[in-house]
């Protein structure tokens, strides 16, 4: 099975652009493209928020219409650029959504049971999950115990090093790295947010973080360091769960880069 993760797309309205220089609408048409190419077919593709710039009808509109050419089925979560109300109603009707409250929700897709966790704080940068999604979380995974299971959020439940960017992470990475130290069937916590890919050990398990499909945070390491960004190269991850029930996670960046060179 092949589980595509797109994250921080970051879509605005039609005829504008990302903070006013970056055409997201039409690298966000390039993620899709590049997704679709993939062979074998991606079984799955799930987005891990700010699908949107400013969480209005308009962005949403814009980003159903791309994501809705892709070959496979695709699953969302709101980020702290996504307005929650606005979120839910443009992706309601595809059955998957609460009709209230927090935008958890968990499915099993071919076997791999997808657990979607919305950590987000309506008007806050930073993520947080109160005492009643923790509860939600420890539950859901309890209900399936042997299942290969990935655990979704947009914010980073730990410390990338980027002090700026650790400035408004999830501030409830203790409490959700200690309910899934309790179950082991988790092959992956994914994330989002931080605008370029980090692994990390977290909870017994393996912490990733996807890039975006727009600009990409800078490496800035020293503790006094302002954050910024640049147009590295797009990407998404990919997922690939074996049938033995191990998974590999691989980068793709988005682009051309030149013709093959192939091994001789």
């Amino acid at each position: 099975m092949i589980i595509a993760q797109l994250s921080d797309m970051h879509i605005t309205a039609p005829g504008t652009l990302y903070q006013g220089l970056i055409p997201s609408a039409d690298m966000g048409r390039a993620a899709v493209d590049a997704i679709n190419a993939v062979s074998p077919a991606v079984d799955v593709v799930v987005c891990t928020g700010d699908l949107t710039e400013h969480g209005r009808p308009e962005e949403y509109a814009q980003a159903r219409e791309i994501l809705g050419a892709l070959n496979a089925p695709c699953f969302v979560l709101p980020g702290n650029h996504d307005e929650r109300e606005a979120f839910r109603a443009a992706f309601l009707r595809d059955g998957y959504l609460p009709e209230s409250g927090p935008l958890h929700y968990a499915r099993v897709i071919d076997g791999l049971h997808v657990v979607h966790v919305d950590c987000t704080v309506p008007g806050e940068h930073h993520g947080a999950l109160p005492d009643e999604g923790l509860d939600w979380l420890d539950k859901t995974l309890t209900a399936e115990p042997d299942r290969p299971t990935m655990v979704l959020m947009h914010f980073h439940p730990v410390h990338t090093g980027i002090a700026d960017v650790d400035s408004y992470r999830n501030f409830s990475g203790v409490e959700i790295g200690e309910i899934i130290a309790r179950h082991p069937q988790v092959l992956r916590v994914l994330f989002g947010h931080i605008h370029r890919h980090m692994t990390v050990a977290f909870g017994g398990t393996i912490a990733m973080s996807s890039p975006s499909t727009v600009s990409q945070i800078l490496l800035r390491l020293n503790p006094t360091d302002k954050s910024a960004s640049r147009m590295e190269p797009p990407a998404f991850l990919l997922h690939h769960l074996h049938a033995d029930g191990t998974m590999v996670s691989h980068t793709q960046p988005i682009g051309d880069f030149g013709p093959v060179l192939d091994f001789y």
